[in-house]
């Protein structure tokens, strides 16, 4: 019984940090799963079931963060589609030809990429805006495809989501305002979610006792990050997520020098 209380009080931590942050919370939530458990005492949880248990708490934290944000006027339906269909063909491309390349030389270039992202939150946006209006939004449509292209097919050949990485490229190279694009990132997540869950759910890879802490957790807890999103200044918001990204970059790289846990 500890271990539904555990994941639950987890689902709250990464729920949260999704609804704020416009992230699906996989990067949070599979270093919790694979690494809190036993400071507890309790049974490690097992590769197959952290990756089962990320990928519903991806789902249902994207879901509720995108009606947060989509509440506060924050979520382009058009970047959405454009950005989200091109993410969910290029991560089936590169899931599917995941065997044909080093999956550890694609881990390392996916870590520096999502370092040289956490950067870029550095960087100003121009034309950035508290309260941008999201029906007046213009952007270029094949920077957004090609960016949603990149990161999903790489994302795929080495077994990560990568939406993460969306939000400092959709600002700094597609123009998106920093509203929009962590409003909009859940919508694009969900996308590739969808996809994940379904593929797990079908082949018997995800607990479902278990994911239902992560259900009754990550929902109010999305919803309640994503107003508390609204009500930090940008500028708080893009040095945070910067650390963010970089702390799953850190992750990253740990994973392949040290303990290679990520081999799908």
């Amino acid at each position: 019984m500890e271990i539904y209380f555990l994941i639950g009080l987890l689902g709250l931590i990464s729920g949260f940090l999704s609804g704020v942050f416009g992230i699906g919370g996989g990067i949070v939530m599979a270093p919790l799963l694979l690494y809190v458990p036993p400071l507890f005492d309790m049974s490690p949880l097992t590769m197959q079931s952290v990756a089962g248990l990320t990928i519903v708490q991806g789902l249902v934290g994207c879901l509720a963060g995108f009606f947060a944000h989509k509440k506060f006027h924050f979520v382009s339906n058009e970047l959405s589609i454009y950005m989200g269909v091109s993410i969910f063909i290029a991560a089936a491309i590169g899931g599917a030809g995941a065997s044909l390349v080093s999956n550890s030389i694609l881990l390392f270039v996916f870590a520096c990429l999502a370092f040289a992202a956490a950067l870029l939150m550095f960087v100003p946006v121009a034309k950035d805006s508290e309260r941008p209006d999201v029906a007046a939004l213009k952007f270029n449509r094949f920077r957004a495809m090609a960016t949603a292209s990149s990161v999903g097919l790489l994302g795929g050949l080495v077994g990560q989501g990568g939406s993460f990485i969306l939000i400092p490229l959709m600002t700094s190279y597609v123009q998106i305002p920093t509203r929009i694009a962590i409003g909009s990132n859940l919508a694009i997540g969900l996308f590739s979610s969808i996809a994940g869950f379904i593929g797990k759910a079908v082949t018997g890879q995800i607990e479902w006792l278990l994911c239902i802490p992560i259900v009754l957790t990550v929902i109010p807890a999305a919803s309640f990050g994503g107003l508390v999103s609204h009500r930090v200044s940008v500028s708080y918001l893009r040095p945070l997520l910067a650390i963010l990204i970089g702390l799953a970059a850190v992750r990253m790289w740990i994973s392949i020098f040290l303990t290679p846990l990520y081999n799908s």
